[in-house]
C-alpha cells in the first residue's frame, strides 16, 4: 500500500480544489490520502464525494499551534470535526487569519513592495488564507522566485521583517483537544531548521508523555540524518513515525506519495481513532 498522510487542497493553501486532490492521488498510486488543510475540515465533504475506487480517504486538519515563541504544526487525524472545543479553537484561528494576512500585506508594503490586500485574496480564492497565499503574490510580483523563498527571515519566516502572528494553540492543548474528540496526533516537519526555529527534543518528550502519538520523519525538509534522528527519538520515546508529501499542488515541488507512510503504522493510526473512520472510495479498503 502507498499511504500519503498529509496534503493541502484549496480549502486552505493548496491549489488543488478537494475533488481534484484525491483525483490526483489515485493517480498517482496511492491507495490511501489524508487531506490535512490548515485549521479546518471544510474540505472533507469534497473529497469524500469524488473519491475514486480503491482510494482511501483520512480526514484530518494540521492546526497551528506555538510554544516558546516557535510555531508548531499538529497534524490530527480521524476526530469527530463535531466535537465542540476542538471546533471552537479552530474557529479562531481561522477568524484569525485574515487580519494577520493583511498585517503581512500592509508590513511589505511599507518594506517598498507593492503587494495589495486584493492581490493576496485573489490568491486565496474560498480557502482559509495563510503565508503560502502571501508568499505566492510575492513571487507573481517577481520579488522571490519560489514559494519557499519567501519563507526566510527577509520576508515571512517566524520573527521575519514581514512576519505577523495569529492566534495559536499551545500544542500541549491540541494534543489533549484532539485525544477527546477522538483523533490522533502526529507532530508535523519537527525538525524542518530550513523553516525557521524548531522546538526542543525536550519539548518532543514531554509532548510524548502528554499523549502525542507521533512524528512525521519523512518530509521533504528533512534530510536524511534528521530522519534518522527522528526515527532514533520516536523509539526512545515510543511514538509512530510517518512519511507524507505535505502536499500543496503547484505551490510546492514535491509530488503527492513523494514520501509515504509504512501501512504497519498507518493501520495503528486507525486502530487508535475513536472519532471518525477513514473513508473508503468505492471498493476501496476501510484499513490497512
Amino acid at each position: 500500500m502507498r499511504i500519503d498522510l498529509h496534503t493541502h487542497s484549496t480549502a486552505s493553501d493548496g491549489t488543488d480544489t478537494p475533488a481534484e486532490l484525491v483525483a490526483e492521488a489515485a493517480a498517482a498510486g496511492l491507495d490511501v490520502v489524508a487531506l490535512t488543510d490548515h485549521d479546518t475540515v471544510g474540505g472533507h465533504a469534497e473529497a469524500a464525494a469524488a473519491l475514486p475506487e480503491g482510494l482511501t480517504l483520512v480526514t484530518g486538519a494540521e492546526l497551528s499551534c506555538r510554544i516558546d515563541g516557535v510555531g508548531v504544526h499538529m497534524l490530527a487525524y480521524l476526530f469527530d470535526p463535531s466535537e465542540p472545543e476542538l471546533a471552537r479553537e479552530r474557529e479562531l484561528v481561522r477568524d484569525d487569519r485574515v487580519p494577520r494576512a493583511q498585517a503581512m500585506v500592509r508590513k511589505l508594503q511599507e518594506l517598498g513592495v507593492p503587494v495589495t490586500w486584493e492581490q493576496v485574496a485573489r490568491i486565496a480564492g474560498n480557502g482559509s488564507v495563510g503565508r503560502p497565499h502571501v508568499a505566492t503574490a510575492l513571487v507573481e510580483l517577481g520579488v522571490v522566485a519560489t514559494v519557499s523563498d519567501a519563507f526566510t527571515p527577509p520576508w515571512l519566516a517566524d520573527g521575519g521583517r514581514a512576519y505577523a502572528g495569529k492566534h495559536e494553540l499551545d500544542p500541549f492543548d491540541a494534543v489533549r483537544l484532539v485525544k477527546a474528540a477522538g483523533g490522533v496526533t502526529v507532530l508535523a516537519h519537527p525538525l524542518a531548521v530550513k523553516r525557521g526555529r524548531v522546538v526542543s527534543e525536550d519539548v518532543i518528550a514531554r509532548l510524548a508523555d502528554a499523549g502525542l502519538d507521533g512524528v512525521e520523519a519523512d518530509h521533504m525538509d528533512h534530510d536524511e540524518p534528521t530522519r534518522a534522528r527522528l526515527r532514533g527519538l520516536a523509539g526512545e520515546l515510543g511514538l509512530l513515525t510517518t512519511g507524507s508529501s505535505d502536499y500543496h499542488g503547484t505551490r510546492k515541488t514535491v509530488r503527492l506519495g513523494e514520501y509515504t507512510t509504512d501501512p504497519e503504522i498507518y493501520g495503528e493510526i486507525t486502530r487508535r481513532a475513536t472519532g471518525a473512520f477513514p473513508v473508503p472510495g468505492a471498493g476501496g479498503p476501510l484499513h490497512a
